[in-house]
């Protein structure tokens, strides 16, 4: 009988259910089979999560999957990083978690600082140093609610404990709390300290790819569901993108294109160099004990927050198309600038910038389009460039693969390639879906590792080849000799 095996990814703005079986042919199949929007709102003085309305949209999509016919399968989670949840002693949420973009981490890393220095923290960890990272949200914690908490979990750990009863902190996750010490391979006692947790109050940490239990449906009385296992993935959805890239040998890097932009390589050494440091890389932990060395880019939140403030009168598609229309490189903007991580109005903020910095200012859909894509393209460009000087072993990278929903921008693709001067292949635009699925077809011995899984990516699902254009490189220089300025 034919597995049926099921990818719970939830991002930042959506979530979905997606349903994947492998066939005689030796293709994997991917169908969606219930989607549902995500979104942080302001709730007791700060943006909070509804994570007891994911946990219903979760099991809707299960008791669809039951009415169509499917009585067992596996499910496998994966969410977006940093963000946590506190459990009292009966096992019950205490609040609903708050948001990364959630305006009390402002300060959060000033204040550590006068702890703890900064570059100390990163030899320490090889986490990046952002304002959001899980061990600054918790160093602003109200003490009172860690006191009374008996667990913390991250954001996929707690909805698979909801489902199971069974609770884990899953590795690739936890790395991104800025808590875990790569030589002990375990918590940094320090940093626990640091940061008001105690060890007791963090589950055991445990490999992607691992059984997690079986579903509670008797705790789910009011829904119809299937038998299902639960398999504890990559479940940090940047790890299970990079699962589901169909990358081949070590001449390529990647970029998960979402809300983020995250274009790093996959290696198994960490770098944690004075440079990479400076330069703000993190050294994340993937499965099968690969290292994701990465940047974090704003990504396409800048295009999301543009069109919802346009009330979503043009299509994504649509804003591509007026942006290849419009002239070219008419500003410069930093898209990594703090004004843009949350902004009440993002055609404001960027408008703002523009008009601080003395460029012109971006009045239409198209010219604001066209600003967000040139500079997120220059931004890849510069950042791969820095990324094969900080590996310093002479790694060459000679393809770019762009998966993820903004690996369907055919002129972003295009506009990486040229800008970039390499290949690049889209798609797929589901990898965090793909990647959670071969993870749990790996865990149930379908696959025997991650080389002989990402080989039915190729067949199985369209892939787009970008070759690059003629480009004037000047404009790479005086892209870089603005971000020196401004940042200066």
């Amino acid at each position: 009988m034919t597995e049926t095996y099921i990818a719970v990814d939830i991002g930042a703005s959506s979530g979905r259910l997606m349903r994947s079986e492998l066939q005689p042919n030796g293709q994997i199949t991917l169908e969606e089979i219930h989607r549902f929007k995500n979104g942080f709102r302001m709730k007791d003085e700060h943006d909070r999560w509804d994570i007891n309305r994911l946990t219903k949209e979760i099991l809707i999509g299960l008791e669809k999957l039951k009415k169509s016919g499917i009585t067992k399968c596996y499910v496998g989670i994966d969410t977006w990083a940093v963000d946590y949840c506190l459990i009292d002693q009966m096992g019950e949420l205490l609040e609903e978690p708050i948001s990364y973009r959630d305006a009390r981490t402002e300060m959060a890393v000033s204040k550590f600082s006068e702890t703890c220095s900064l570059e100390k923290l990163y030899e320490k960890t090889g986490i990046q140093i952002q304002p959001f990272n899980t061990i600054f949200q918790l160093f602003v914690e109200k003490q009172e609610k860690l006191a009374a908490a008996e667990m913390l979990l991250l954001i996929p750990d707690y909805l698979g404990y909801v489902f199971t009863g069974k609770a884990v902190t899953e590795k690739t996750n936890a790395s991104t709390m800025q808590l875990l010490n790569p030589d002990s391979q375990n918590w940094d006692e320090e940093l626990l300290t640091l940061a008001g947790i105690q060890k007791e109050q963090l589950p055991p940490l445990t490999d992607s790819g691992t059984i997690l239990g079986s579903l509670q449906r008797d705790k789910f009385s009011d829904f119809d569901l299937p038998e299902a296992t639960f398999i504890t993935v990559a479940t940090h959805d940047t790890a299970s993108a990079v699962i589901g890239t169909p990358g081949e040998g070590d001449d390529w890097a990647y970029i998960s294109s979402g809300t983020w932009s995250l274009l790093g390589i996959e290696t198994t050494l960490f770098n944690v160099s004075r440079e990479a440091f400076f330069e703000n890389y993190t050294n994340e932990w993937g499965a099968h004990n690969t290292i994701r060395f990465l940047k974090n880019i704003m990504g396409m939140w800048l295009i999301q927050e543009v069109a919802r403030m346009q009330e979503y009168r043009y299509s994504y598609a649509e804003l591509a198309e007026m942006a290849a229309a419009t002239p070219a490189f008419q500003q410069f903007i930093d898209v990594n600038d703090p004004s843009f991580l949350n902004p009440e109005n993002m055609i404001e903020a960027i408008q703002g910038y523009c008009e601080k910095t003395e460029q012109k200012v971006p009045q239409t859909a198209g010219e604001l389009a066209r600003c967000i894509y040139d500079n997120l393209a220059l931004c890849y460009a510069v950042e791969l460039e820095k990324m094969e000087q900080l590996t310093g072993t002479g790694r060459k990278i000679d393809k770019m693969h762009i998966v993820g929903g903004g690996s369907n921008n055919r002129f972003l693709n295009q506009l990486a390639a040229n800008i970039a001067g390499i290949t690049v292949e889209a798609g797929p635009g589901e990898a965090t879906a793909i990647g959670n699925i071969l993870l749990q077809m790996i865990t149930t011995g379908v696959f025997a590792d991650l080389k002989e899984a990402r080989k039915v990516i190729q067949h199985s699902f369209d892939i787009s080849i970008h070759q690059p254009e003629t480009f004037d490189r000047t404009i790479i220089d005086n892209y870089k000799k603005f971000l020196k300025g401004a940042n200066s």
